[in-house]
């Protein structure tokens, strides 16, 4: 047992906790967070904390740091962080623990940064909270040799900088390098990478690896993706609503899971080598049993012809359109040499320049297909699917939908399109008004487009409630009502209320754990084959973006550098930025992922020197 305040724990753990139990009272009763947890750290350790949202797994990080003190939570067991019992611990002791002995990491840089302070001003103050007698010029040489640590570019000119002047990547870097200040004998990293794209996210990962194998530091991994974990741990934890149902060796929980949620959790995680064909008949042959039918045997040979014709389908190989009106042998919709130039102020004198967000963007889309968009942050992913949808006119270049060019199309002549081309945005935690119920969220947009009979509109929203997996008894609730993989069923059935022919999807399952993910990803596989749809798919998730996409357009800085049948670009791919994103990409083998990162490290190594 630990002494309150200094007392010493085992020698070689760094944080014990021993039968944690977290509650927080209601007012429809207790709810246990956290349900009698254990685990131990070793002095130099890795430990994956996984689960999905409400697991218990951010409850249990707060505890760590004692961010549950002055809250109604009632905490008992035990929480020892490196010789300090956290739950009798002075409240004096634990604010010269916080940075010193145990520093958290958060999901969100930018909420975690003050907008109003530089970036060298945030640094020093951690030290100099720690450090009294600290100088502010020994502050600052701290501060820069941390952001040096943690790979930012001239640390001496950017410690001047605000957090609005960083890229999101750049920002969790300088979250980590705060959190570096003191030396922590713990780092705890609260979902680091989620909100980050695949090559930002392996940086991170790769940072967080190698300044805990360099300092000798414990870290504790916070995540919902057993992928992202893999690479970067020594153990696993899975929690479920609370308690720990598997904790072993990250090879045998990811190679063996014994528990099923385990292996739901498991089985849930999308895979780089599962590919679109796969994955439609696994859905398909589900949806089947499900429902109790049998899987017609004439699916997979459909699913291999449409294959087929997607591989011909691969940019100026595409069959050509013809002239007059259009036929379902033609592209439904095509872009031509597409261009999207905004101006940017700050220039020499306060001059604006050209920023061009999309470069003579071309490809083509038929009638029932999913083309994928795959990115960095920044390479115009969104940008390209707003112009599709008329949300940007495009600089120049030529949209038409349809064998119709929508290019210039006036607003008023735009509404009746509107019908036809959907979206289904990123964050339907904002996408959704919180003062209108679901009912009248999704129903509004039949009576923009005329429809006036109420009782049709009620019948018609419930009615598609029932379809994405909700119930038509939701229909006067509000958004908060609601989980995130549920709000985005909502966004989802705003869509399609309106039967549209083309569904854009920017970013649609990035904020959700992977148990959500995959239930929204099958929803809209199950809704393509219903409903005849055609689907732009953007994402930054390698793996999710093959299993729903018949083609994959790659896009840097704006431009497509790749575009071919989604089996080719994953198998052959034959761009070299392709290829570092596949090399990114999280994999469930914690060698394969050690092996990944070696690589990495030796290709950046290499571009060093011959820098």
């Amino acid at each position: 047992m630990t002494t309150p305040g200094n007392g010493q724990g085992p020698a070689d753990a760094a944080v014990r906790v021993q039968d944690l139990c977290i509650t927080f009272p209601t007012m429809d009763g207790d709810v246990h967070a956290v349900d009698g947890l254990s685990f131990e750290v070793a002095r130099g350790g890795a430990l994956g904390i996984v689960g999905e949202s409400g697991s218990g797994k951010s409850a249990t990080s707060l505890a760590l740091m004692g961010l549950h003190r002055g809250t109604k939570a009632r905490i008992t067991g035990e929480i020892s962080v490196a010789g300090t019992d956290i739950v009798t611990a002075t409240n004096e002791r634990i604010r010269q623990m916080r940075g010193n002995e145990i520093a958290m990491v958060f999901q969100d840089p930018m909420s975690s940064l003050h907008p109003q302070y530089t970036i060298g001003d945030q640094l020093t103050e951690a030290y100099r909270t720690h450090n009294p007698k600290a100088t502010k010029a020994e502050a600052k040489k701290r501060a820069i040799e941390s952001l040096d640590r943690v790979g930012i570019p001239e640390p001496a000119r950017r410690i001047n900088s605000y957090p609005h002047e960083f890229s999101g990547g750049m920002r969790q870097r300088v979250v980590i390098a705060m959190a570096l200040m003191c030396d922590p004998t713990v780092l705890l990293a609260d979902e680091p990478t989620t909100a980050l794209d695949v090559t930002v996210q392996a940086q991170i990962l790769d940072l967080l690896d190698d300044l805990r194998r360099d300092l000798n530091m414990s870290l504790i991994l916070v995540s919902h993706d057993l992928a992202v974990v893999a690479g970067s741990v020594d153990e696993v934890l899975v929690m479920q609503k609370g308690k720990a149902v598997e904790h072993g060796d990250v090879r045998k929980v990811l190679s063996e899971p014994e528990h099923p949620y385990a292996q739901a959790l498991l089985a849930a995680v999308p895979r780089v080598e599962v590919s679109r064909a796969q994955r439609r008949a696994e859905v398909r042959a589900d949806r089947a049993r499900a429902e109790g039918r049998e899987l017609p045997s004439e699916d997979k040979a459909a699913a291999e012809e449409k294959a087929a014709e997607a591989k011909a389908r691969t940019g100026s190989t595409a069959r050509p359109e013809r002239d007059g009106e259009w036929t379902p042998d033609q592209p439904l919709l095509k872009a031509d040499d597409l261009v999207m130039k905004f101006k940017v102020r700050g220039g020499t004198f306060g001059r604006s320049s050209d920023f061009y967000a999309v470069k003579n963007a071309s490809f083509e889309l038929y009638k029932g297909e999913t083309l994928g968009i795959v990115g960095e942050s920044g390479s115009g992913k969104s940008t390209l699917s707003r112009m599709v949808m008329r949300l940007l006119e495009p600089t120049s270049g030529t949209i038409t939908f349809e064998g119709r060019d929508i290019t210039r199309l006036p607003e008023r002549r735009l509404r009746p399109l509107r019908r036809d081309v959907q979206m289904v945005f990123q964050n339907p935690y904002s996408s959704l008004n919180p003062r209108l119920t679901i009912g009248d969220s999704i129903g509004t947009a039949l009576r923009v487009q005329g429809e006036k009979d109420g009782k049709q509109i009620k019948q018609r929203v419930q009615e598609l409630l029932e379809r994405v997996g909700l119930e038509p008894r939701h229909y006067n609730r509000f958004p908060h009502a609601f989980s995130g993989g549920q709000r985005q069923r909502i966004a989802i059935a705003r869509a399609l209320i309106l039967r549209p022919k083309l569904v854009i999807c920017d970013e649609p399952v990035s904020a959700l754990d992977v148990s959500t993910q995959d239930q929204v990803l099958r929803l809209l596989s199950e809704l393509q084959d219903d409903f005849d749809l055609t689907y732009i798919f953007v994402a930054h998730d390698l793996a999710v973006v093959r299993q729903v996409s018949d083609r994959v357009a790659v896009m840097r800085k704006g431009e497509i550098v790749e575009l071919s049948d989604s089996d080719s670009v994953y198998e052959s791919p034959q761009d070299d930025y392709t290829r570092s994103l596949l090399n990114a990409a999280p994999v469930l083998d914690p060698d394969e992922a050690r092996a990944n990162r070696a690589e990495r490290i030796r290709l950046r190594a290499e571009g060093s020197t011959a820098a």
